[in-house]
């Protein structure tokens, strides 16, 4: 409900990120890894989802695998993430969309332009998933037979 900023980082995350400098390479593969094992396996439901990719002439190590379901999909991002959770995955909605709904934002003074509609889609549609390093190919295989299962009769 207020705005504010906590950007430091104690000694002991510090000493942590040092020691895991050492496994970055093999992080940031595992991470690519996983998201385009996942990237692959999901392509098939574009006629419901919006899955992500790199923008030209980037190389990202993914944080997360973001999907944002399209408005005629003929389900919610609610009704694909709670079938996800009730499966024992882990969802989360993505961390921003339209700043100015949030209550720390409703009385500054602030100028719009255009409708903001971008910003409600991935407010109101937009979900991630995880492409941790240490998820191995059983639990994504796992992850991905559940997306499977959901869909299962909502594919022409």
């Amino acid at each position: 409900s207020h705005i504010g900023y906590n950007l430091k980082v104690t000694d002991m995350q510090a000493a942590i990120g040092c020691a895991q400098l050492k496994k970055l390479d093999g992080f940031i593969a595992a991470r690519k890894k996983n998201f385009q094992t996942m990237r692959k396996a999901l392509e098939r439901y574009n006629e419901f989802l919006i899955l992500p990719q790199a923008t030209p002439g980037s190389d990202p190590s993914w944080f997360c695998f973001l999907i944002t379901v399209k408005e005629n999909a003929g389900f919610s991002r609610n009704d694909l993430t709670s079938y996800l959770e009730t499966h024992k995955i882990e969802t989360r909605n993505l961390f921003c969309g339209n700043l100015l709904r949030q209550p720390a934002f409703m009385d500054i003074e602030h100028r719009v332009v255009g409708t903001l509609e971008n910003t409600d889609r991935i407010m109101n549609q937009t979900f991630f998933i995880g492409c941790y390093p240490g998820i191995h190919e059983p639990q994504i295989d796992y992850v991905l037979a559940t997306f499977e299962e959901f869909f299962k009769g909502k594919t022409q």
